[in-house]
């Protein structure tokens, strides 16, 4: 399972490679040839993806290398650190598009440009890298489901972008054999802000995973609805939940009855932890801490649970 989740990730930034490689030198050579600003541009975006492309393939094989005396979890969590990279890379490309379709605004309205890439095949490539990327967004987004990774869902958002810039430059370069090159530039710099709300998305959910965040209410309420099946667990205090890629490792403090033996409450945490295992997808591990029930945690709810498991893990970290 793992080993197939491994081989679609390379495949969907393989793909994505070199689809990106192919269309920078496409749309930079006909840019040139066509002087046509706009997909110049095009092809200076396609060439900065090829570079955070090649850092992602990097990650994403070094986190599949097995668990080690340094990382008992393994190297998932570098697959977060690769989406944070592609997240930083999109909200670059943003900024420089927003700049330079601001920068040909002001340049048209001063008279230093008249002109914005009117040759008809500046046209026919533009709107053929849109047909393509529209392709690999809903294939990438498709891999980005099955495999659960988030540097896989981080590029098919990044094919998303690039079919807003590649349409933007389309209907730029339409106006513009038509006699209006402001089209180009204002149509950049919508799509550089979708591009940047885009980035700030990826890099917060990066982020969250990286940050150990508490689990969600949904979770934390399947937790509570099977340990409901486990008499003898009178009580769940705190619920922590830490992601190491796809899989999740469960940390969970019960409370059982005071009389209980040690050995008693070890057997009672084993079940615990099979049930856990059993019906929660990607869960790899589950620590289970048990002490004697009180009636200060009698009855918690889900949001109470997890605001005293976040209280605790702000106590540990001062």
């Amino acid at each position: 399972m793992s080993h197939d989740r491994d081989r679609k990730s390379l495949w969907a930034i393989n793909l994505g490679l070199g689809s990106n490689i192919l269309l920078s030198i496409v749309k930079t050579t006909f840019g040139i040839l066509s002087g046509s600003p706009a997909l110049l541009a095009e092809g200076i975006n396609s060439t900065s993806d090829v570079a955070y492309y090649v850092v992602a393939s990097i990650f994403v094989r070094l986190a599949t290398k097995p668990a080690d005396e340094d990382h008992p979890y393994g190297h998932r969590q570098l697959e977060s650190i690769a989406s944070l990279v592609v997240g930083a890379f999109v909200v670059t490309t943003a900024i420089a598009i927003f700049w330079d379709s601001v920068g040909k605004l002001w340049d048209l309205f001063n008279g230093n440009l008249t002109s914005l890439g009117a040759h008809p095949y500046a046209l026919w490539v533009a709107l053929s890298t849109v047909f393509i990327k529209i392709i690999l967004f809903m294939y990438v987004r498709k891999l980005g489901k099955e495999t659960r990774n988030t540097v896989v869902d981080a590029l098919a958002y990044d094919h998303r972008n690039d079919i807003f810039s590649a349409l933007a430059a389309s209907i730029g370069i339409f106006f513009a054999q038509r006699g209006f090159p402001w089209g180009d530039p204002l149509a950049g710099a919508l799509v550089a802000l979708l591009i940047l709300r885009t980035g700030i998305y990826i890099l917060r959910e990066s982020s969250v995973e990286l940050m150990d965040a508490v689990p969600s209410k949904e979770l934390a309420l399947q937790i509570l609805i099977l340990l409901k099946n486990v008499p003898a667990v009178q009580q769940l205090e705190e619920l922590q939940a830490h992601r190491f890629g796809p899989h999740l490792v469960l940390n969970l403090t019960i409370g059982i009855k005071g009389t209980l033996s040690v050995k008693e409450g070890n057997s009672i945490s084993s079940i615990v932890e099979e049930i856990l295992m059993k019906n929660i997808p990607n869960v790899s591990r589950v620590h289970v801490h048990y002490h004697p029930a009180n009636k200060q945690h009698a009855d918690m709810t889900v949001e109470q649970i997890l605001a005293e498991s976040q209280k605790n893990t702000a106590l540990e970290e001062d």
